[in-house]
């Protein structure tokens, strides 16, 4: 019965849980005011990169390592193995919503839109207000052909991020004016 144990009791951090997502509301919700207002497209960056250190920030260094491990394998192309990395850190970290915006993002490229716009949805869930998951929710939903709920999308992106590049995406409903 030790000999069982023993393995049991070295491998303690691989079964360790994710600590809690920090509470970056109040910061977020400063910067998303700021954006709305935001008096041009180059002051309105500075706080959208502001918004994504804080998105692309998680809750410990093994979860960021996995994080980071999985933009640098999108960055070089190897989309499986991103999609790999990105299902380790959401089953380590299930209510980090940054996980399933980057492994919907890793979908995307592949064009594999169906679990794309599932992990978009549960980012979503997690933050209503990530401009990046609404967005890349609008550009999936246009690569599946569902123009309506993408214009709707993209409009709540818009509506956070005014300089949204995706902004040129939308189209003016009749009588109204963008």
């Amino acid at each position: 019965m030790r000999y069982v144990l023993i393995p049991l009791l070295l491998a303690g951090p691989v079964f360790a849980d994710c600590p809690a997502v920090p509470d970056t509301s109040a910061d977020r919700a400063a910067l998303l005011s700021q954006l709305k207002v935001a008096p041009d497209p180059a002051a309105a960056q500075v706080l959208n990169a502001q918004l994504w250190e804080i998105w692309l920030t998680a809750p410990d260094a093994r979860a960021q390592g996995m994080l980071d491990g999985a933009v640098e394998r999108m960055r070089l192309g190897d989309l499986d193995r991103a999609i790999t990395e990105l299902d380790a850190l959401v089953s380590y970290c299930p209510d980090y919503a940054e996980g399933y915006n980057q492994r919907a993002f890793a979908y995307y490229l592949k064009q594999d839109f169906a679990p794309a716009l599932e992990d978009l949805d549960r980012a979503l869930a997690i933050l209503p207000e990530h401009i990046g998951a609404l967005s890349g929710k609008g550009l999936t939903l246009i690569g599946m052909g569902r123009a309506a709920a993408a214009q709707e999308a993209l409009r709540a992106a818009v509506d956070l991020h005014p300089w949204l590049s995706e902004r040129a995406l939308l189209v003016e409903p009749p009588g109204q004016e963008l």
